[in-house]
Parts: C-alpha cells; sequence; structure tokens
C-alpha cells in the first residue's frame, strides 16, 4: 500500500469564519459529539466533549482542506459573512424549528427550574456563545 504524505497548508478562510454544528450522539452509538462543518463536505470530527469535538473539529478542518487543495479542489467560501449583517439588521427575534422530543425536554426543564421557554433557550444560547468564545481565545 502506498501512503501519499499531504502537506499542510493555511486554509484562505480561518476556521472560525465557517458555521460549525455540535450535536450529541446518542448513548446506543457511543455518546460524545459530533462536529460537522456544513459550508465544507467531509469535515467531520467527535470528542467525549463538545469541546474536544470543536478541537478535533478544526484539526479536521485544516486535513480536509489541505487534502483539497492537494487535489487541486476549491475552497468553499464561508456561507456566512459578518460583514453582511449591522447592529440595524438585527431584529433580535428568530424562529427555530425543533424536534418534537427536543421541544417537549426544553419545555420540561424551563417547567423544572421555573422559567418560560423562551429565557431557559437564551440562557442556552448565552452559554454556548460564551463557551465559544473563551476556547476560542
Amino acid at each position: 500500500m502506498t501512503v501519499k504524505s499531504i502537506a499542510q497548508v493555511k486554509p484562505p478562510f480561518p476556521f472560525e469564519a465557517y458555521s460549525h454544528i455540535v450535536s450529541p450522539i446518542v448513548a446506543a452509538d457511543g455518546g460524545g459529539f459530533m462536529f460537522t462543518m456544513p459550508d465544507i463536505p467531509g469535515v467531520m470530527a467527535d470528542g467525549a466533549t463538545e469541546f474536544e469535538a470543536i478541537a478535533d473539529g478544526r484539526e479536521a478542518f485544516i486535513a480536509t482542506v489541505s487534502a483539497m487543495v492537494d487535489m487541486g479542489q476549491e475552497i468553499p467560501v464561508p456561507a456566512f459573512n459578518s460583514e453582511d449583517f449591522t447592529p440595524a439588521s438585527a431584529s433580535g427575534k428568530i424562529l427555530a424549528r425543533l424536534p418534537r422530543s427536543m421541544h417537549m425536554q426544553l419545555t420540561a426543564r424551563a417547567k423544572t427550574e421555573g422559567v418560560s421557554l423562551n429565557a431557559l433557550v437564551l440562557a442556552f444560547i448565552a452559554e454556548g456563545l460564551g463557551r465559544r468564545n473563551v476556547a476560542h481565545r
């Protein structure tokens, strides 16, 4: 078997410029968290914690981009461009479709904690953004 060595390249856009998804893996499938990057098919990783999944996702991003450059493929431009958005374009309202099971879990958790569903979801979003900002420093 022949093994090809691929040189690591500096991506044309940084890791942080791309959207990513971190989702739980059910216990029956081993548990932990799955990392994917919708803009670049093939960037996928997992980890025992969200932080580990993101760290492994960063490595998968570099490896995938390096392989794409080696094969002469074009690196996709990030779909989300923060320069397209201004404070005036952010209304503060979002609409999100959730699986029914997730909606039920969130509703039950909000009731248990004695807060509105809106307040609970906002707290989770703020916590996630805070964790992400700390991880990227």
